[in-house]
């Protein structure tokens, strides 16, 4: 078999479609038929069927599919790492982050990285607590910034860079934004909005709350921090967030109020793969922020 072979079988059986995946490979429809079929040949069996003008994959042709994407993942990888190791600062690294630390922590750490490193690349992937776990597992990303940084996963491991407070996001026509500061009992008969369950900023505030002797009313619920504001400033209830997620806050509409007795706190930090190692720009990457934030390996 020939990675030209692979990389063929893969487009076809992504667009089902002949032509498409030669015009989307910029070469001609009959050689990739033509490989497509030697391909079958050599491995004695039928990866498509064909229908009309289209194609789908056999059952066999789906298992192989499967396995040939880890194994083509797995050889741009090491093309990767080869170039990068020819010239570390031209490389390029894939990072993901969560939407709570997109508005400050991100941009003001890639800035200061492009002055010392202008030539290396960044794809950049948002998600959720759990997706970027499962990512930096399964090479979807090379690294991700992460609150709370975990401590329970045998495959990844956690730099923590720094701890961040929470504060309360109050409405304005609420007398609670008056106050400078407040403990979670204050906030017991309150409507809350909350992130929706399975969000890990959703449990560290039902967390706080429960060991204060409450359980909240979640009277709303929004998927990102914009509807999160967005419900509180019309008054919908109030909401507990960690300090970096208040760098574009609109105080017309409501205030962001300290808590205290007790604080309620999280680790910030970045995620590798432990069972990988970096690719050299990625090294690069990741050692500066150790750097910038005056972490120790």
């Amino acid at each position: 078999m020939e990675l030209r072979q692979l990389r063929y079988f893969v487009a076809v059986a992504e667009r089902e479609h002949v032509s498409e995946a030669a015009f989307e490979l910029h070469v001609a429809q009959s050689a990739v038929s033509r490989q497509i079929s030697n391909l079958e040949s050599e491995l004695g069996v039928q990866l498509f069927e064909r229908a009309g003008r289209n194609v789908h994959l056999t059952p066999i042709g789906n298992i192989f599919l499967t396995h040939i994407k880890s194994a083509l993942k797995g050889v741009d990888y090491a093309k990767k790492q080869v170039d990068e190791y020819l010239d570390p600062e031209r490389g390029s690294i894939k990072i993901g982050f969560p939407t709570s630390l997109a508005g400050n922590l991100l941009p003001t750490v890639l800035s200061a990285f492009k002055r010392s490193y202008p030539n290396i690349r960044f794809q950049l992937r948002q998600g959720s607590y759990n997706f970027l776990i499962e990512a930096v597992r399964n090479r979807e990303i090379d690294l991700a910034f992460l609150g709370p940084v975990p401590d329970n996963q045998p495959d990844i491991i956690g730099k923590v860079l720094f701890m961040e407070n929470f504060y309360a996001l109050i409405p304005s026509s609420n007398a609670i934004s008056t106050k400078e500061i407040i403990s979670i009992a204050d906030l017991e008969h309150e409507n809350f909005v909350l992130f929706p369950e399975g969000y890990v900023l959703h449990q560290l505030v039902i967390d706080a709350c429960i060991r204060s002797g409450f359980t909240p009313n979640i009277q709303s619920q929004g998927e990102d921090l914009d509807a999160i504001k967005g419900l509180v400033a019309a008054g919908m209830g109030i909401t507990l967030l960690p300090e970096s997620a208040f760098n574009d806050l609109n105080t017309a509409y409501s205030a962001k109020v300290a808590i205290d007795n007790p604080p309620i706190q999280r680790t910030v930090g970045i995620i590798i793969p432990k069972n990988r190692n970096l690719a050299p720009s990625q090294k690069v990457f990741y050692h500066f922020i150790q750097d910038y934030f005056e972490i120790g390996d």
